[in-house]
């Protein structure tokens, strides 16, 4: 069983516990890796405890935007249940939309006093979804109450390949919810504006310890759901549950479904991007605060760019932290960003 610091309660892991399988690797040897051909999915990054300046700037995200995410989630809540019904079955992808799945499991339990099921599994970029933990789940669920959860949309990779797994899966919604969505992909979310969901400021410390999720032959067989380590070592920095309830107090349970207003397309802004910064590889470019601050806690970045309409915004310190801490610089972008308020770009293999 995968061990976590989630309450069993608020998700099931389909993931297989690989703690002490797998040495984790700096970021910079992960980057060459990865450059090198070498698949993300291979590999486990080393997660260090945050500096204590960065976790002031969580705390002032969570003080400031705990409300905006919270709306956010009650509002994709009840598109989820109003369209499900109470035979929803919400399946987060893991690690990003765990934390989201958990507080649409618990605001569906408050307002409605339904307590639906809530799984996580794992999709990898270029590896495809668990089909072993979709077999499990359709073994004791119909395929048409299945609900696919994530946090956010960047440029919409892993939007794109569920919808080509889910392919196998004809009765199954090909759909992905997200609380925010600047792509501008799905009408299923709860906002187009790329807002800061204060997980996205942590890694393993606000998705119950558990690493990003791992696939590899000689560790996980045919018959292992996709793999995850627990980093029981960053225990008193976990703030997996605290934050849980700290955005459940913040539930509006009068939240009503509505339309939201969209903007330019993602991809077409990636492109841009790609064009005015000479940028041959798509996998480069990762749009949106939520991937921003991913290519700043576990990748290694060659510039962050912001959106000159929110170069003072408070959503963004958090990443201009993080940007000092390692040196990153920051410049406002050249490219019309659309909806999007910050970009992170990951450095050339030659550079790193």
């Amino acid at each position: 069983m995968m061990k976590s610091t989630y309450n069993k309660n608020d998700v099931q892991l389909l993931l297989k516990d690989i703690s002490g399988l797998v040495e984790p690797l700096p970021t910079e040897e992960r980057e060459k890796r990865i450059q090198g051909g070498t698949h993300y999915c291979e590999m486990l990054p080393v997660e260090y405890k945050p500096s204590e300046k960065y976790m002031k700037t969580y705390e002032m995200a969570m003080k400031n935007y705990a409300k905006i995410t919270a709306d956010a989630t009650a509002r994709i809540s009840e598109k989820m249940f109003q369209e499900k019904g109470e035979n929803l079955v919400i399946v987060s992808l893991a690690r990003a939309g765990i934390p989201i799945g958990i507080l649409v499991h618990r605001y569906i339990l408050n307002k409605y006093s339904v307590n639906v099921k809530h799984y996580a599994i794992s999709i990898i970029r270029d590896r495809g979804i668990d089909h072993n933990a979709m077999n499990y789940i359709l073994a004791r669920h119909r395929a048409e109450d299945i609900q696919f959860l994530d946090g956010w949309v960047g440029k919409g990779a892993i939007f794109h390949e569920l919808e080509k797994e889910l392919v196998n899966y004809p009765n199954i919604d090909k759909r992905l919810a997200v609380v925010a969505d600047p792509a501008n992909i799905t009408d299923l979310c709860g906002t187009h504006e790329d807002i800061l969901i204060p997980s996205s400021c942590l890694n393993s410390t606000i998705t119950g310890l558990l690493s990003r999720t791992f696939l590899r032959k000689d560790i996980i067989s045919k018959m292992d759901f996709h793999g995850a380590a627990f980093y029981g070592k960053l225990l008193r920095e976990d703030k997996s549950n605290e934050y849980i309830d700290d955005i459940e107090r913040c539930f509006d349970y009068k939240t009503v479904n509505c339309d939201i207003v969209k903007g330019m397309a993602g991809l077409q802004i990636v492109r841009n991007i790609q064009e005015a910064y000479e940028i041959d590889n798509v996998n480069l470019v990762k749009p949106g605060i939520g991937e921003t601050t991913r290519v700043l806690l576990r990748r290694v970045p060659w510039k962050i760019l912001i959106n000159e309409e929110y170069d003072t915004v408070d959503e963004l310190a958090h990443i201009k932290q993080l940007a000092i801490e390692k040196g990153v610089p920051i410049e406002r972008s050249k490219v019309n960003l659309g909806n999007y308020k910050a970009c992170g770009i990951i450095k050339k293999i030659a550079d790193v």
